[in-house]
Formats: structure tokens, C-alpha cells, sequence
């Protein structure tokens, strides 16, 4: 399973971006999916994830009401609005995927599938 995110970029507060991470057609209907981010010299942290079929989504309290997480079924990918930017937004933000995440979506540990990253930076 590859994933390929893309939509990073240097913003100023208060702005807004998207983040897309496609994944192959034969796994997107099968496969739970969803965003980490680690900011330098910190732990990586949960972002958010839509179960399969988009019946389920969660997102970090740290960015709930700024962002929004949603499944395109015609391109295949799993996006991330990123409303409202905060400098401690500023992150390598990495999609996941994982066939069966279980209850705790939360932990790195549940997601098998990673993508390569991408560099958000929030300027004050």
C-alpha cells in the first residue's frame, strides 16, 4: 500500500491549507485512513481519521472546529482542511492507512501504512 500526500506549504496565521493523500483505487474502499503530524523536538501526534466508508470520523481536540477530515471516493484520497493556522500547527503532517485500526485510532502503533510526509510551516 503507497500513499502519496501532498498540499504542504509556508502560511501565515490564520490562513488556510489542504493537505490530499491519495491511496490506490483497489485499497481506498477497504482501508481506514488518516493524519499524524510530529513538529521538531516533539512526539508524534494523532491529527485525525475517516473509517472506511466514511461512517466514523475523529479528530484531535487540538484541532477540532479548525479542521475537517473527508474521504473523496472519486479521486481516491483522504484530505485534511486545515482552517485557522496556528504556529504550533507547524509540523511534518504523515497520511496512514490501516485495513483494521481498531478502537484506538489514536496511537502511531495502530497504523501499519505511512506516507513519506509534508512540511506545513505557520508563520506568526
Amino acid at each position: 500500500v503507497q500513499l502519496q500526500a501532498s498540499g504542504g506549504g509556508l502560511v501565515q496565521a490564520g490562513d488556510s491549507l489542504r493537505l490530499s493523500c491519495s491511496i490506490g483505487r483497489r485499497y481506498f474502499n477497504s482501508y481506514s485512513l488518516g493524519w499524524f503530524r510530529q513538529a521538531p523536538g516533539k512526539e508524534r501526534e494523532f491529527v485525525g481519521y475517516v473509517m472506511y466508508g466514511g461512517s466514523r470520523t475523529l479528530l484531535a481536540d487540538s484541532v477540532k472546529g479548525r479542521f475537517t477530515i473527508f474521504r473523496d471516493n472519486a479521486a481516491n484520497t483522504v484530505n485534511l482542511f486545515m482552517n485557522s493556522l496556528k504556529p504550533e500547527d507547524t509540523a511534518v503532517y504523515y497520511c496512514v492507512a490501516q485495513l483494521l485500526v481498531g478502537s484506538t485510532p489514536t496511537v502511531d502503533s495502530a497504523w501499519h501504512y505511512w506516507g513519506q510526509g509534508t512540511q506545513v510551516t505557520v508563520s506568526s
